[in-house]
C-alpha cells in the first residue's frame, strides 16, 4: 500500500509543476548544477588584459630560466630585496646552485614543465601595484606575489 501512496504523492507533485517525470528530473538536475557552475565563474581573472599578461609572462620568464637552469634570468625577475648578496653570494649564484639541485631530483624538470604548463590558464589577480597568480606551486618561497616596480612585475615571493 505504501508504495502505491508514493507513486500517487509523485504523481500529484508532478501534475501539480505541470511537468512529467523527464522534464522534473532534467530541472533538478540544471538547479544541481547552479551553484557549480557559480563558482567556477568566480574563478576569473582580475586585472587589464596586460596586466594579467605580464604577470603571466613574468611567470613564464621565471619558469624557463628555472628549466634552463639559468640563475641571472631567475634573478632578474625577482624583487630587489631578494637579489641582494647574502653570506657573500651573489643573488645569480645562489640560484645556480639552488636550480642544479632542483633539476637533479627525480622529477623536478617534471614539475616545472607541468607549472609551465598551468601558467597559461593561472587566475591572475591584480590589485594596484600587487598581483597575485594561482599556480599549483610556489614559484620561489611564498605565495607567487608580484610586485610592479622598476616598470615591470617583479616576483616578490
Amino acid at each position: 500500500m505504501l508504495a502505491v501512496e508514493r507513486v500517487m504523492t509523485r504523481t500529484r507533485i508532478l501534475d501539480t509543476l505541470g511537468m512529467g517525470l523527464r522534464p522534473a528530473i532534467a530541472t533538478l538536475a540544471c538547479a544541481a548544477a547552479l551553484p557549480a557552475a557559480a563558482s567556477a565563474s568566480s574563478a576569473h581573472s582580475v586585472g587589464t588584459r596586460e596586466q594579467i599578461a605580464w604577470v603571466r609572462r613574468a611567470a613564464s620568464n621565471f619558469v624557463a630560466a628555472e628549466l634552463n637552469g639559468d640563475g641571472a634570468s631567475a634573478c632578474s625577475i625577482l624583487n630587489a630585496p631578494l637579489r641582494a648578496t647574502q653570506h657573500d653570494r651573489t643573488c645569480a649564484q645562489r640560484w645556480d646552485a639552488k636550480l642544479a639541485r632542483l633539476l637533479r631530483e627525480p622529477g623536478g624538470r617534471a614539475r616545472l614543465r607541468a607549472e609551465r604548463r598551468a601558467i597559461p590558464s593561472a587566475v591572475v589577480v591584480v590589485r594596484g601595484d600587487a598581483a597575485r597568480i594561482e599556480l599549483p606551486a610556489p614559484l620561489a618561497s611564498g605565495p607567487n606575489r608580484f610586485l610592479w616596480t622598476e616598470n615591470c612585475w617583479m616576483l616578490e615571493g
